[in-house]
């Protein structure tokens, strides 16, 4: 079966066609990568574009929209240009509750994605990860796999480029998407010809009302549109997956995941041994020849690998892709071992279910160091781990209070630090020869650091200058 009969990224309703036919002034809001992408390729398209943003505009980015003659402005919004717009491209960090984008919609103003935005004005084939962890190695993991295979493909989305800039500046046959639901939410017509939907657990949820229901079906967006020619590939171990999918009727052709049953189709892991079938074609290998070694990276390998399948990627191919697969920078990365303790960065584990997969990987007694901006984190769901293989913690935050009334009695003993370089030598201190120091903070940045990036280079940093 050529699961790609008839298929693309491209969006061929005469409807949607018509309504971007009258858009003529275009506004971005948000001057960050996403939005400056999308800016490129909106002029690029002839529309008469507009950037606007409230806060301060790196100066790389005032150079790239300069260069191409793009109307600008930063620390605040000009409304009158604003509210002008056929049409608003906003970037995926403002919610969608502020005042502004209300006010826009309410007088019928079009506020999209620049993801939507992008997906316009290319034919490729579009392949999209979503879910609460574990995005960004398994879109790095499915580009590896389609590059090794000689596909022109690229990859955006949450990394590197934007997709708009891409689509403007490139022709690719194929595009992996990691997708967050902040950019679900901004996404209409969009349609993913291979959808993969990880897992779904509590994250984000200030921006859903505290309401767990609303961040569910916002993950679920990664469905919408798709045909009986599309493919939909899910984690059929996570609970709340198989709930809401026993609500809906899947259009797409179905390939779960599983580690803890036999599938039929789609792709499994028995007595050690991953196995993917697809069309009764079948590809297996050792869990132990996986580069990326614990359970949350096995999921990642059998949702890339069954979309390499789907693909028609040679089984060879798929295999030595996942066996010499290099994870991203700030994911369980070693960083250096310093009189016997190890050092691991995972800067990238912003919520309690990621920092969950990296305490389940550790192999020795860890000083765990977390913290940051909460997002309303359940801890109890780490107790039982915490007690297993944390032997001490340094809270690293302005407010460290939840942390403390989570694990004190269970963490022997707590330090708090406010930067980086003290966090690292609370934890060197409280470290033994053969033990290991984690940074997986289970909370966002931003009271601290730039972002999840700063919070990591400044660990990395501090270990190299013990």
């Amino acid at each position: 079966m050529d699961y790609w009969d008839h298929v693309g990224g491209t969006i061929n309703c005469n409807a949607e066609v018509e309504i971007v036919n009258r858009v003529e002034e275009i506004v971005i809001l948000g001057a960050g990568e996403s939005g400056v992408g999308a800016a490129i390729l909106a002029q690029k398209k002839g529309f008469k574009v507009f950037v606007s943003d409230k806060g301060e505009i790196k100066e790389e980015y005032k150079e790239v929209l300069s260069h191409n003659e793009i109307d600008w402005e930063e620390g605040s919004h000009t409304l009158s240009k604003i509210m002008d717009a056929d049409e608003v491209v906003k970037s995926p960090g403002i919610p969608d509750t502020i005042q502004l984008i209300i006010n826009l919609r309410d007088k019928g103003v079009s506020v999209v994605s620049e993801i939507e935005f992008a997906s316009r004005y290319t034919d490729a084939k579009l392949i999209c990860v979503t879910g609460s962890n574990g995005k960004t190695t398994t879109a790095l993991m499915t580009y590896h796999i389609m590059s090794n295979a000689g596909l022109n493909v690229a990859v955006a989305g949450n990394i590197g480029d934007s997709f708009a800039k891409l689509v403007a500046d490139n022709k690719h046959d194929y595009y992996v998407l990691e997708l967050s639901s902040f950019q679900l939410d901004g996404m209409f017509r969009f349609k993913a010809n291979i959808a993969m939907l990880l897992n779904i657990t509590p994250d984000h949820l200030d921006r859903y009302d505290n309401d767990m229901q609303k961040y569910v079906e916002s993950k679920l967006r990664i469905l919408q549109n798709q045909t009986e020619e599309d493919v939909f590939i899910y984690n059929a171990d996570d609970e709340v997956i198989a709930r809401e999918l026993q609500k809906r009727k899947i259009k797409a052709q179905v390939f779960p995941f599983s580690m803890e049953r036999k599938v039929s189709e789609g792709a499994c892991i028995v007595n050690e041994q991953l196995s993917i079938n697809i069309n009764n074609k079948q590809t297996t290998m050792s869990i132990h020849e996986l580069a990326q070694q614990g359970k949350h990276n096995a999921y990642n390998s059998m949702a890339s690998g069954i979309a390499g399948k789907v693909l028609e990627i040679r089984k060879e191919i798929i295999r030595d892709s996942l066996s010499d697969f290099q994870n991203v920078e700030h994911r369980l990365e070693f960083v250096a071992e310093v009189h016997g303790i190890e050092f691991v960065n995972d800067s990238k584990a912003t919520n309690v279910n990621s920092t969950w997969y990296a305490l389940e990987s550790m192999q020795k007694p860890t000083i765990w160091i977390a913290g940051g901006v909460d997002k309303g984190n359940d801890y109890d769901f780490l107790s039982g781990l915490v007690k297993q293989k944390v032997v001490g913690m340094v809270c690293l935050g302005k407010d460290n209070s939840k942390l403390h009334s989570a694990f004190d009695g269970i963490v022997d003993e707590i330090c708090d630090a406010s930067n980086a370089n003290e966090a690292v030598r609370l934890a060197y201190r409280l470290a033994k020869k053969g033990y290991a120091v984690l940074l997986s903070p289970a909370c966002a940045s931003f009271d601290l650091f730039e972002n999840y990036e700063e919070r990591g280079n400044s660990f990395k940093k501090a270990v190299r200058s013990l």
